[in-house]
């Protein structure tokens, strides 16, 4: 069973087993918290060491004298900031909405007059994964002469990365390109499971010049899958960053549906890069620091 189907699995569980025998009920506050801290215990990125155990000890106190959920969330909110760090959160239910009134915003493509073509990547997270990641893919296609590519990261918030990375992945070499590592495992991530998700099959597939030079631009508001997708391009020949340090939330997550309909989103793993780097918490910082990253990235790939 798929983790993520499976942690789901767990997480809509009513009575989850702990200690001695006891059951827990996980619609009580206590119990709701209870099931929260297990589920930290087993996957969450920071849930060891001395910090952890004292957390754990004082929110499982705590919870013995609260009466309703929302105290409980308060207290698993609290856990999570210790368990898994900045990027863990509970998510409160959303309302399902039709297309035609939530709309994300998809990728701008266009090509210079010098033969650059720029590629405005935002951030993903709706149903309409094909059009996102055909919009830059078609486009590369219809282009393969283009002088040279800057790709936008800015305003990038995250998102569902395996849309951004299938776009540009002609420009992307075969292979694993990032791995997500936890407390017990390290998963490699390779191109081809990407593009296989993204509906790219191996007749579409395709591949730009690997001599071909390529901008990224970011700055403090990319984050999460929008900084995946720029260490999807870390240790390759012929590309450079320019503008400002990243977010800082370079690290994979998990969503865990609880009873009350909140999703738990709980931080699991760091970001390798193809170099061996790990990337977490602290900001990735561009190669040149610039408030004109658009400007210097063209000027860079017109001198190349």
């Amino acid at each position: 069973m798929d983790r993520i189907v499976r942690m789901m699995f767990l997480a809509c569980t009513a009575l989850v087993v702990l200690g001695c025998g006891r059951m827990i009920d996980a619609d009580t506050p206590e119990g709701y918290v209870r099931h929260c801290i297990r589920l930290m215990d087993k996957q969450a990125l920071y849930a060891d060491g001395d910090s952890w155990k004292s957390m754990k000890k004082q929110t499982l106190e705590h919870a013995k004298n609260i009466t309703t959920i929302p105290e409980a969330r308060s207290l698993v909110e609290e856990a999570l900031k210790v368990s898994g760090g900045k990027h863990s959160r509970l998510v409160e239910p959303h309302p399902v909405l039709d297309d035609d009134v939530f709309e994300e915003l998809m990728p701008e493509v266009s090509l210079r007059e010098d033969g650059i073509i720029v590629l405005k990547l935002p951030a993903h997270s709706n149903s309409n994964d094909s059009l996102y990641t055909f919009t830059v893919f078609d486009f590369l296609q219809a282009h393969q002469d283009a002088r040279g590519v800057v790709i936008d990261l800015r305003d990038n918030t995250g998102g569902n990365m395996y849309p951004m990375i299938a776009a540009v992945s002609p420009l992307i070499p075969d292979g694993f390109f990032i791995s997500f590592k936890g407390r017990k495992f390290n998963q490699p991530v390779s191109l081809d499971y990407v593009e296989q998700m993204a509906g790219i099959t191996a007749k579409k597939k395709f591949k730009l010049p690997d001599t071909l030079s390529i901008a990224l631009l970011t700055n403090e508001l990319t984050g999460s899958s929008g900084e995946a997708t720029l260490l999807a391009f870390r240790g390759l020949k012929n590309t450079r960053t320019f503008g400002s340090p990243t977010a800082g939330f370079a690290s994979a997550n998990t969503p865990i549906l609880l009873n009350d309909d909140y999703m738990m989103v709980l931080t699991i793993g760091q970001d390798v890069a193809r170099t061996g780097e790990v990337f977490c918490d602290d900001p990735i910082a561009p190669d040149v620091m610039t408030d004109s990253p658009l400007e210097e990235g063209i000027s860079w790939i017109l001198g190349n």
